[in-house]
């Protein structure tokens, strides 16, 4: 059972803006590298201020999640950061949290009211309209306007995947781009193991495409590893992606990725942990917090090595 529950109690420190606080996280899985990444940030924050981290792994499952939400309050949390599964879930989960006066930080994932968050309530994380479009702009100028994209989208229940798959639609729905067509379009929910069968699948359906766009880097991964293990050159496919993680870069260093976006997930922990404790001291922050994008392809990648 992956179900992992981590009490780290961590010193205080001298600083009286400190205390011996208790949060409570809520990953999506601990089975994503980004994930992985968000989460180094959110336990660096957590030693350096001293607090009492209670880390749940939701396993990409609705259920699970708002029982471990439940759980955290009943259990007197001072505070909940929650990386939702699910857009329309987080809804509840932001009700149940300002019922019991628990300040909440939703982290990289936006619940459904995100423009419509109750007091003690933040997001941190990507626009991700911004995140979807820079991989979309960057394929389409690399294909001179012109081609055949597949693409790869992550949970059908995330703000994410759904906000970063509408933003290629809108970006090949413009007139320098209106040449590009997406041929297929699936889901292979974030992981690296069903972007691999998807791709397979696709490759014995004898789908044509010069170009992958896939919602993460690990979908991304999962495709080049299909299309090398079935003889597929890379040579002339454009494979896309998003948040630099190292696996990215290493296969834009090796040729077979052409383009990812950085999304600085550690920072973005760091951020969410700082979020919360301006809930719980009572100082202003605004309800939305976009932390920043940037367009990566071998010509600056040297600049991302060991960022994320």
């Amino acid at each position: 059972m992956k179900k992992i529950l981590l009490a780290l109690t961590l010193g205080l420190m001298a600083s009286s803006a400190s205390y011996a606080q208790t949060i409570g996280y809520s990953m999506q899985t601990v089975d994503d590298t980004y994930q992985s990444i968000l989460r180094t940030g959110v336990e660096a924050r957590a030693k350096e201020l001293g607090l009492e981290l209670l880390i749940e792994d939701a396993q990409w499952d609705i259920a699970r999640q708002q029982s471990q939400i439940e759980n955290f309050i009943a259990s007197g949390v001072d505070g909940i950061i929650v990386v939702a599964v699910d857009a329309d879930a987080g809804i509840a989960m932001s009700k149940a949290a300002a019922a019991a006066g628990i300040p909440l930080v939703f982290a990289n994932s936006q619940p459904s009211n995100v423009n419509e968050l109750p007091e003690k309530q933040v997001f941190v994380g990507s626009d991700q309209l911004e995140a979807g479009g820079i991989p979309a702009k960057e394929v389409c100028r690399m294909l001179g306007g012109k081609g055949r994209v597949a693409m790869m989208m992550g949970e059908l229940g995330s703000v994410l995947a759904r906000e970063r798959t509408k933003a290629a639609h809108d970006v090949f729905a413009t007139d320098e781009c209106k040449d590009v067509k997406i041929v297929e379009e699936q889901t292979a929910r974030w992981s690296r193991t069903g972007a691999l069968d998807l791709m397979t699948n696709w490759l014995s359906a004898g789908i044509e495409f010069d170009a992958v766009i896939a919602n993460n880097d690990d979908m991304a991964m999962g495709a080049i590893q299909a299309m090398k293990t079935a003889g597929r050159s890379l040579d002339n496919v454009i494979v896309a992606g998003i948040d630099a993680t190292p696996d990215a870069l290493a296969a834009m260093e090796a040729g077979d990725m052409k383009v990812t976006v950085f999304q600085d997930g550690k920072k973005q922990g760091t951020a969410s942990v700082d979020a919360m404790m301006k809930l719980l001291k009572g100082e202003p922050i605004e309800s939305i917090n976009f932390t920043s994008l940037e367009l990566v392809t071998k010509d600056n990648m040297a600049d991302y090595l060991g960022k994320n």
